[in-house]
């Protein structure tokens, strides 16, 4: 863990960007609030999920982290996950009240960042459990507009007609 992190949120934060599970037990033993937020708004959910930290993301929902929090730009820990393009950490947020068409600042979705980072595997499980593929972004673009941009062949053989 980083010594320079002196207030125990830090230490929160940097124990769930580690995926370091034993500091997160002690952290959330000792009354830390596991959906606190750092200044640019993550919670220790979405820097667990970011970096793929699978069983820290697990101690964090059964602490009863929200999986629906959004950090400053309106991102959730999905929206991250669709753009590092985790399978596993996107089952285990939808498996826990992950919401599939939440948007971010820019009205952009899980299944928008998807497409737009060509996870093909992550269209289809996004769709299988129920996103909306007509949604659309501030500019009016749905998943298909942005794979049609991106001449993205695959991803448009996955999201549905309009």
């Amino acid at each position: 863990m980083d010594s320079t992190a002196s207030r125990p949120e830090d230490q929160l934060f940097n124990a769930a960007r580690q995926g370091d599970v034993a500091m997160l037990q002690q952290l959330l033993h000792a009354g830390l609030n596991v959906n606190a937020q750092d200044a640019r708004g993550f919670t220790p959910l979405v820097l667990a999920a970011y970096e793929n930290h699978l069983e820290a993301a697990r101690l964090l929902l059964k602490a009863g982290a929200n999986p629906n929090l959004r950090d400053a730009a309106g991102n959730t820990a999905l929206m991250g996950v669709a753009f590092k393009g985790y399978p596993e950490m996107a089952q285990l947020l939808i498996d826990n009240g992950a919401d599939l068409n939440a948007r971010n600042g820019t009205g952009g979705t899980a299944l928008m960042f998807a497409t737009m980072f060509s996870r093909h595997h992550l269209i289809t499980l996004f769709l299988n459990a129920g996103a909306n593929a007509a949604l659309r972004d501030a500019e009016g673009r749905s998943a298909r507009d942005v794979a049609a941009q991106q001449n993205n062949e695959a991803a448009l053989a996955l999201l549905p007609q309009a």
